[in-house]
């Protein structure tokens, strides 16, 4: 067939260079995201079920799991609500400072961890500006506790959330307000009616990151935390130790065990996403 016959058989392509965008994305995903979970896979699969289950049900592992996650998650729902507070002050109110608070809260992306580790076991330690106070006032302390790996959680997962549901806020025109108010509506009915159908599903992406972020996190973490085992030692932490003392198949079982964990529960997470994306078309 003629090189002429031989392109008309292609269907022409409505985006210039999409082959190659295409193999460009596919070889860089492969490279930052399966190649390592397929052989922390291929790894784990040499070990055994019986080693992987000694290691991960061992109560010290256990307990740094249900560490982990749980301070992630409490964090991640903080964020949730005030990052949609603070996202919404942003758009919809003009106050001096403004500016300087929305740049702010871009700190944590570009502020180390190990520096906002050490800033907030400053502030928070029972001989800090903030930790003294607290203990004195109110009896508990902030740092080496698991409070202190919460407030170090919230703090870098809290951009995730403002930064998703802004554009979105900003999109929404005052207009629709509004209307809802002209046809009745007090402004608890247009916000839980109108306006949080609208921002769901940002909302939830935003969620979703921030628990990611808070699950792995450990550069922030670790100095506040105290490292105690059965009380404040993270599972990221746990991971590091075991690979210091050379235990590679400990080390592995644990990396799967958050593996599997995370992986369902943004699996969950972007389910809700999904229904409640059709939830708001429908409606």
């Amino acid at each position: 067939m003629s090189r002429t016959g031989a392109w008309s058989l292609r269907a022409p392509s409505p985006l210039p260079g999409w082959g190659l965008s295409l193999g460009i994305t596919l070889t860089l995903l492969s490279l930052v995201v399966l190649l390592p979970i397929g052989a922390l896979l291929t790894r784990a699969a040499g070990i055994g079920p019986a080693e992987l289950w000694a290691t991960i049900g061992s109560e010290r592992v256990l307990s740094a799991l249900a560490l982990s996650f749980r301070a992630a998650l409490i964090a991640a729902l903080f964020n949730l609500v005030f990052g949609l507070a603070l996202a919404w002050v942003l758009v919809r109110y003009d106050f001096p400072g403004r500016k300087l608070v929305d740049a702010a809260v871009d700190l944590p992306f570009a502020l180390p961890t190990a520096v906002a580790g050490i800033a907030l076991t400053a502030l928070y330690a029972p001989n800090g500006i903030l930790g003294g106070p607290i203990q004195d006032w109110f009896g508990f302390r902030v740092a080496y506790t698991e409070i202190g790996i919460w407030i170090a959680l919230v703090f870098v997962g809290l951009p995730f959330v403002v930064r998703t549901v802004q554009p979105v806020i900003a999109e929404i025109e005052q207009e629709v307000e509004e209307a809802s108010a002209t046809l009745g509506a007090t402004r608890l009915t247009t916000w839980r009616r109108v306006i949080l159908p609208m921002l769901t599903p940002a909302l939830l992406t935003g969620f979703a990151l921030s628990l990611a972020r808070a699950v792995g996190e450990y550069g922030s973490v670790i100095f506040i935390a105290g490292n105690l085992p059965f009380k404040t030692e993270i599972a990221p932490l746990l991971i590091v130790i075991r690979l210091e003392e050379f235990d590679y198949n400990g080390a592995v079982a644990i990396a799967l065990a958050m593996l599997a964990i995370s992986f369902v529960l943004l699996l969950l997470i972007n389910l809700i996403q999904v229904w409640s994306r059709r939830h708001t078309a429908g409606a």
